[in-house]
């Protein structure tokens, strides 16, 4: 079996490190114009950029700040012509202590809302009404393995935005299937990332570790190259579906 997605052009949010840009390298070799979304790291993004063998775009955007999403993805169509693929990988996890004051604890919660949930729903959202229009369009959102069976206290929000994104993304499986747009579901356990390790810092790599099934951690290009699956129309007919890339942490 070979993937080809020539001729396809892929936003991929969170695109500068991690899961999101060995997703975007993935995309890349196998023939996709990737959209390479960042905040603040442009200098990340643009060596990822020169390093990839196809075309490729930076678009910034600012997923905390909700007015600038509305209309983000319009605006790239405007620019780039037709997007065929998006790829929801942008996300934060703040530890909160469940003691804090409950300001403090608030504010935490809705910047990880906002940014793991809502700015993601808008795209869906303006995304979907972009596909209808061809008839054809494949959302991939990337939630989480504590969407399903909890996280820590401190990362109660992280638990909950990425619980809500699966409600959501079957819900767009389930009622625009006919007008031609798939949504898929990647649920990575820990996998090595900058984020990843913040949460390893604080309880330990041993803790990690003796919750998986495997003798190593789960990278970054273990979870692209089913997302390249995805995107590529081979795997249509598992639209709503939750794909579990853990490691045999969490089996359901």
């Amino acid at each position: 079996m070979q993937v080809s997605l020539n001729q396809q052009r892929i936003l991929v949010t969170g695109a500068s490190r991690g899961i999101g840009a060995a997703i975007a390298s993935q995309l890349s070799q196998a023939g996709a114009n990737v959209l390479l979304h960042y905040h603040k790291n442009k200098i990340a993004a643009q060596r990822l950029k020169d390093n990839l063998p196809g075309d490729a775009a930076l678009v910034p955007c600012d997923l905390s700040d909700l007015e600038a999403v509305k209309g983000w993805i319009p605006r790239l169509v405007d620019m780039y012509g037709r997007i065929d693929a998006i790829v929801n990988n942008a996300g934060i996890a703040l530890s909160v202590p469940d003691d804090c004051p409950t300001d403090e604890w608030l504010a935490a919660w809705h910047q990880t809302i906002n940014i793991n949930l809502n700015a993601l729903a808008i795209i869906c959202k303006e995304f979907v009404e972009h596909a209808r229009t061809s008839k054809n369009g494949r959302i991939i959102n990337i939630s989480s393995r504590a969407a399903f069976r909890g996280d820590t206290p401190d990362y109660l929000a992280y638990a909950a935005s990425k619980s809500a994104i699966v409600g959501f993304t079957r819900s767009l499986a389930r009622y625009y299937g006919k007008e031609g747009i798939k949504a898929f579901i990647v649920a990575p356990g820990f996998t090595r990332t900058d984020m990843a390790q913040d949460f390893m810092n604080q309880y330990g790599e041993d803790y990690a570790l003796n919750d998986i099934a495997l003798p190593h951690l789960t990278k970054p290009g273990d979870i692209a190259p089913m997302v390249t699956l995805l995107c590529s129309g081979l795997a249509d007919h598992a639209t709503g579906a939750t794909i579990d890339i853990n490691a045999g942490s969490y089996v359901h």
